[in-house]
């Protein structure tokens, strides 16, 4: 039997240690969230953990031991002087900016839902079977769309549509635009607000995504020019589209070539086809070693590859299928012009045309 070597042992160690103090982070954090801790902390300003319970009405001792835990985090500032906590600059933009790029209430709920659906997908390793989307956890749904909103909200109208030839004159004008997967409707309604003279069609297959899209649209006061639909991406008649969106959806969806087949037929002959991918490399080797394949790789096992394996063909290409094969499928579709158009340092925007 091979001896471990002890200082790699140490190392790994240590990265345990770290990697669990991260996920024991989660319920306390999303504690702050709920009950207002962290806004707080934001628009208030420092305070002793007696303040800060009393501002928001909590029990003390409570509110002592979360911030104590917050500031191990390297979540909160603390000052022993004073005994006050406080959000720095760059912590308020993780928990309490919510438009802020990197706001991550989102991250630490979907979190928690990967956690509530372990049971099911263990079934599934036993089985071979999916997990229906939205059957896994009690609102898996709510969570992968804030998850997502802080990165639409920066990137959409001002990145990505720009980086499509010619698009963003035609939504300024008044185009078509139909969001397919739209789940709860943010990338929808962002598309809208950015240009008030185009129409939007979103649809996704969940309805009480597209329960809570409508109530949404109701809310923002655009319901006349954006219509939410439950629809499967090859069931959509609708036609004529100047441009079709599909966020961080194309590698959940069970048959995705039979997907790219129908958005061809459904698009303008000048139209364009944009779709918006987790970013990765095209070798399994490539997304080793780096923060962001880890986060994509596991919500990929929990989430991405149940849900395609619960629906018709089932391909789960996963969340970190790659530019090369996720180009292929367009390809094979009809689509003779794929290109990245632009990309972030979670995504990546391929633009497809006929």
């Amino acid at each position: 039997m091979i001896q471990p070597d002890p200082d790699t042992l140490n190392a790994l160690v240590g990265k345990m240690l770290n990697d669990l103090g991260g996920a024991f982070s989660v319920p306390t954090v999303r504690i702050g969230l709920r009950l207002g801790l962290f806004n707080s902390l934001h628009s208030e300003g420092p305070a002793t953990s007696s303040a800060l319970a009393k501002r928001l009405g909590l029990a003390e001792r409570y509110v002592r031991e979360w911030a104590m835990a917050q500031a191990a985090n390297g979540y909160l500032k603390f000052e022993p002087a004073t005994e006050q906590f406080s959000l720095s600059p760059e912590q308020a933009m993780i928990f309490a900016v919510k438009d802020s790029p990197v706001y991550l209430e989102g991250a630490f709920d979907l979190a928690a839902a990967m956690i509530e659906g372990q049971h099911k997908v263990e079934e599934g390793f036993r089985t071979g079977d999916g997990v229906t989307w939205g059957d896994s956890a009690g609102c898996l749904f709510c969570a992968v769309g804030a998850f997502f909103r802080p990165g639409y909200v920066n990137s959409i109208a001002q990145a990505w549509l720009p980086a499509l030839e010619g698009m963003v004159p035609r939504l300024e004008a008044g185009a078509k635009v139909a969001d397919v997967g739209c789940g709860v409707g943010f990338s929808t309604l962002l598309m809208a607000e950015a240009f008030p003279n185009s129409r939007f069609f979103g649809y996704d297959f969940h309805q009480p995504s597209i329960e809570q899209a409508n109530a949404h649209a109701a809310a923002h006061g655009v319901s006349e020019r954006v219509r939410f639909a439950t629809a499967m991406a090859k069931d959509i008649a609708e036609t004529d589209f100047d441009l079709i969106t599909m966020f961080d959806c194309l590698h959940d969806m069970g048959d995705p070539r039979g997907c790219a087949e129908h958005m061809r037929t459904l698009l303008k002959e000048d139209g364009a086809w944009m779709i918006v991918e987790p970013i990765a490399g095209d070798s399994p080797a490539d997304n080793i070693g780096n923060p962001v394949s880890r986060l994509y790789y596991n919500a990929s096992t929990m989430i991405c590859v149940p849900t395609s394996l619960a629906q018709e063909v089932g391909e789960a290409l996963g969340a970190q299928a790659g530019e090369r094969k996720l180009t292929q499928v367009l390809t094979d579709a009809g689509f003779s012009q794929v290109r990245r158009a632009t990309e972030g340092p979670f995504n990546m925007v391929l633009e497809a045309r006929v």
